[in-house]
């Protein structure tokens, strides 16, 4: 009895938070861990506790150093900064909170040691291509998750805006799918707890942002989804919220500060959405203030990033889950409705701790020019600047979709294409751009162009050749479409195959119309092929002005050539030598990538109508 005793006292003394016949207690210390050899010596605890304020913490470790107290206005919060120095070993560090001289808490905080190989060191990059997931829309792999007793919504899968089941372990479960079709990396909308009271599935009113909802899983899966899809050769790239989060976060009734949040404790106020004021020299400074401080829809709070902890709540963040789950990369939600100097500071610490991480920023914009604003090294005209890496190619994006729905003429059609990638001058880097046909937040690829196979034939090919990191959403593989409506509970509507019963299956085939099987060939021909072809990563553009119906462009490096060509007209086209002698001068030979096809260039090359083709050139 004596032993079982004091292996209870030494359990209870060896746990994070002890007590000491106290009433303070820790509700919550934010990061729960940290690394040791990070770029940064710099790391600031947040704690959560009724009065904690009135405690006085001390840490006595040689390696790790206290170095401020920080007391805000709410007396239940204290932010610690701490200092690690390099080498500093794995361990436990004893964090002790005194009242005056008496001991009142004490907290064992993990220092770890860091991941051998970083994925942010291979990160993502034009060799790749992305899928995109709406996690609760593609595969259920664990039914007693549905439903969480501590979350406010439960299943409804027949509601196209209600939650549908899907969560990590359906995704671990078909990552064979994911890599066998082509596909590089995954992005999924966010996982982190979205505790809200309806349309919680699409993930962007996060509630905790240091714990995935349970309705998807585990912390642990998560990291074990990155551990798995490496193993497959696919990375894994985290959706990350810097602007807003969810109402119902834990601190909603129990604010850290009085300017925690943007207009927190005033009458609600929406952004404007003038993106173009952060950029125009004549905006006034209240369209400026409204775009970025308001609040994007009322269940969103808007993060006040100027406050200093703040900031560094949301940089922490960031890097624990890089680090973490091992991840290869970031998206970046709303990029512009977050503050300007945040920004430049968040992008800053993220490379300066990953050097080689591609980070990607969301400005839904069609204008060029202000997307390019925000990529890294891009010379401003007012000196402001980013490390973000890529920025989201909505201008590409619009320009595909009018030219291959647009009549041609000398302004319309297959020269909206061609005009918008002379844009490129813009850019800093194009060739980082994340480039797509769709994505969750817009119609269907399929959709768009109203449902015409070959214009989505053309439109893929465009996105698998075209310079930049492709990007697909799911399903769109299989020609899933919204067609009659612009909901976005549709346009996320489940993935079939991916449930319990379901009729058809797009990892089987089963049910699947001809066309979507022929789709579904098609995309993965194309992206496994491109998985070798450097000139598609990393060569260089030259492209021809759209004439008859027909653009021909050229990607290439010393060591291989690739032609493309995208026929729009009804009538089939011919491809002579003599007309792009410059990119053709001395092949002998082409050879169409997805027919094995081999076309000596003294003949004419053939191109039926409305159709895409890709040849190596020999």
């Amino acid at each position: 009895m004596k032993k079982i005793i004091s292996s209870i006292i030494l359990l209870i003394a060896t746990t994070s938070t002890v007590v000491a016949a106290s009433s303070y207690q820790i509700s919550q210390l934010e990061p729960a861990n940290w690394w040791v050899n990070m770029k940064s010596e710099q790391l600031q605890l947040l704690v959560h506790g009724k009065d904690i304020a009135d405690l006085t913490p001390t840490i006595n470790n040689q390696n790790v150093q206290l170095a401020k107290v920080n007391r805000v206005d709410n007396p239940n919060y204290l932010f610690l900064d701490l200092v690690i120095k390099k080498n500093t070993k794995p361990q436990t560090v004893n964090i002790e909170f005194f009242k005056g001289k008496k001991l009142t808490l004490s907290h064992q905080y993990p220092l770890l040691a860091r991941n051998k190989v970083s994925q942010a060191d291979k990160s993502y990059s034009g060799k790749d291509v992305i899928y995109l997931v709406t996690p609760d829309r593609f595969a259920n792999g664990d039914l007693s998750n549905d439903v969480a007793d501590t979350m406010i919504e439960g299943l409804n899968r027949s509601h196209p805006y209600g939650r549908h089941g899907g969560d990590l372990a359906g995704i671990i479960k078909h990552l064979d799918y994911i890599s066998e079709m082509g596909f590089t990396q995954l992005w999924l909308n966010p996982v982190m707890e979205n505790n809200q009271v309806e349309q919680s599935y699409h993930g962007y009113g996060i509630t905790d942002f240091y714990q995935v909802d349970p309705r998807y899983g585990s912390n642990e899966q998560y990291k074990q989804l990155s551990i798995k899809a490496a193993e497959k050769g696919v990375g894994l790239i985290k959706d990350v919220i810097l602007n807003h989060g969810g109402l119902n976060h834990w601190w909603r009734n129990d604010m850290p500060m009085a300017d925690w949040y943007n207009f927190q404790g005033k009458p609600y106020q929406g952004t404007n959405h003038a993106r173009e004021a952060m950029q125009d020299p004549y905006a006034a400074k209240s369209d400026k203030q409204l775009f970025a401080d308001g609040w994007f829809v009322p269940a969103m709070p808007d993060l006040n990033q100027r406050n200093p902890f703040m900031a560094n709540y949301l940089i922490q963040n960031a890097i624990w889950w890089v680090e973490y789950a091992n991840l290869s990369g970031i998206r970046v939600d709303t990029l512009p409705y977050s503050d300007k100097a945040f920004v430049a500071k968040w992008s800053e610490r993220l490379t300066e701790e990953y050097p080689n991480i591609n980070i990607v920023g969301e400005e839904w914009t069609t204008n060029p020019a202000i997307v390019a604003y925000w990529q890294r090294g891009k010379q401003n005209h007012d000196g402001y600047s980013t490390d973000f890496p890529s920025v989201m190619d909505f201008p590409l994006q619009n320009a595909l979709v009018n030219a291959l729905k647009n009549k041609d003429s000398w302004n319309t059609g297959l020269g909206e294409l061609y005009r918008m990638l002379a844009n490129d001058f813009l850019y800093a880097d194009a060739s980082n751009l994340v480039i797509f046909p769709d994505n969750h937040d817009m119609s269907r690829i399929f959709t768009q162009l109203d449902e015409d196979y070959a214009l989505y034939k053309m439109a893929m090919t465009f996105m698998a050749t075209s310079r930049g990191i492709p990007q697909i959403y799911y399903g769109t593989e299989i020609l899933m479409s919204n067609k009659g409506t612009e909901s976005h509970g549709v346009i996320r509507t489940d993935f079939p195959g991916g449930w319990p019963g379901d009729k058809k299956s797009a990892f089987t085939g089963k049910g699947l119309s001809k066309q979507q099987l022929d789709a579904q060939k098609f995309v993965k021909k194309l992206l496994n092929w491109r998985k070798s072809a450097k000139a598609i990563h990393q060569g260089k553009l030259t492209h021809y002005s759209p004439h008859d119906g027909m653009y021909v462009y050229f990607r290439y490096t010393d060591n291989q050539k690739v032609m493309v060509v995208l026929n729009k007209s009804d009538k089939e086209k011919t491809i002579k030598q003599a007309d792009y002698l410059e990119m053709l001068s001395g092949a002998t030979s082409v050879t169409n990538v997805l027919s094995n096809k081999q076309t000596r260039l003294a003949d004419s090359i053939s191109i039926p109508a409305k159709s895409s083709a890709i040849f190596e050139v020999h």
